[in-house]
């Protein structure tokens, strides 16, 4: 674009609005695009418009909303729709709920091209119907069209977000310990399990609770996978003790262990491991007297069907102290971060 006075722009074409405020008026009195008329610079005038900015020929620029447009058509997410430029930028909002995912390594690459800046909710984010999820623009009101270029090549073949549903989920639940089995103690943890899986597309095929006996854990859990149960949940015995059995009984079933304790707290000692496709966790009493832990972190990855890594869980050191606020405001706050 070219800066030039108003007097020497007639026959050429705004590559911004031009504001006015007047008599109760305030709004575009000139839109992108106007080509000027000789009529049009006694109003410029008027307005304080000595100069303007117009398009210059073979410039090889791109507008402010045309480049939104062209950011997001280059990364689409399904379950999410953008919405139409405004002030220079296009919002990525979510039609469904699911967990946010975002190539960390991408978004890097394109925030460090020039002029670009693309601003996310964090990756392994969960999200409702109708979150903010990103948001696109370029800094200046132009920049180099081979600028968006680059960033479209950087996004060919690769997906920048994704927004992944929550699929049913088939569950069957072991409460371990000799205390509870014999009725010495009255069991908590069942309630705790059903409130929470209240937020997602569960079926609790039953919750069998189980003396310290390992044929009885693992016969339990066998039984649920029989009904089709895609999702084990063990909780009591996760302590280091050597009587504490449901690690064993995990390993005992065939499941591979993906990590047996998390650098967060709460939940240090939640087990992550799976059977085939069937996700196995095993959660620490933490979780019975504490509004938020690493079962409420865990639980949507579990649910949009995406395996966890150990690179996944080791990640969650940064951002794993909870801060313990008295008023929990999960999961917008530092704690599960990964």
């Amino acid at each position: 674009m070219k800066k030039i006075k108003v007097e020497e722009a007639v026959g050429r074409q705004l590559c911004h609005d031009i504001t006015a405020m007047r008599d109760g008026f305030k709004g575009a009195a000139f839109k992108r695009g106007h080509v000027i008329r000789a009529e049009d610079i006694p109003s410029l005038l008027d307005i304080g418009k000595r100069t303007v900015f117009v398009w210059e020929e073979n410039a090889g620029e791109i507008h402010e909303e045309d480049a939104a447009l062209r950011m997001a058509a280059m990364a689409p997410a399904a379950g999410a729709r953008y919405t139409a430029p405004s002030e220079g930028k296009v919002v990525l909002m979510a039609e469904r709920r699911g967990l946010f995912r975002v190539d960390m390594a991408l978004l890097n690459a394109l925030n460090a091209i020039e002029d670009i800046t693309i601003s996310t909710l964090p990756d392994h984010y969960p999200v409702e119907v109708g979150a903010r999820l990103a948001s696109m623009r370029i800094v200046p009101l132009v920049t180099k069209e081979e600028r968006i270029v680059r960033a479209e090549e950087l996004c060919s073949g690769r997906d920048l977000f994704r927004l992944l549903p929550y699929r049913d989920k088939k569950i069957g639940v072991m409460i371990t310990g000799s205390e509870v089995y014999s009725g010495r103690i009255q069991d908590k943890f069942e309630a705790v399990v059903r409130e929470k899986m209240n937020r997602y597309p569960a079926e609790i095929l039953g919750v069998s609770i189980c003396d310290d006996d390992l044929e009885m854990i693992t016969g339990a859990a066998r039984g649920y996978l029989e009904r089709g149960a895609d999702f084990l949940i063990f909780t009591g015995g996760m302590s280091v003790d050597p009587d504490d059995l449901t690690p064993t009984a995990i390993r005992s079933l065939g499941a591979e262990i993906v990590s047996y304790g998390v650098p967060a707290q709460p939940g240090n000692m939640t087990l992550v491991a799976y059977l085939g496709g069937v996700a196995v966790l095993g959660i620490p009493g933490s979780a019975i007297s504490l509004p938020t832990t690493m079962f409420d972190v865990l639980l949507p990855q579990v649910f949009s069907g995406e395996k966890f890594t150990k690179a996944d869980l080791i990640r969650l050191g940064e951002g794993g102290l909870c801060q313990l606020c008295k008023g929990c405001h999960f999961p917008n706050c530092t704690f599960g971060r990964y």
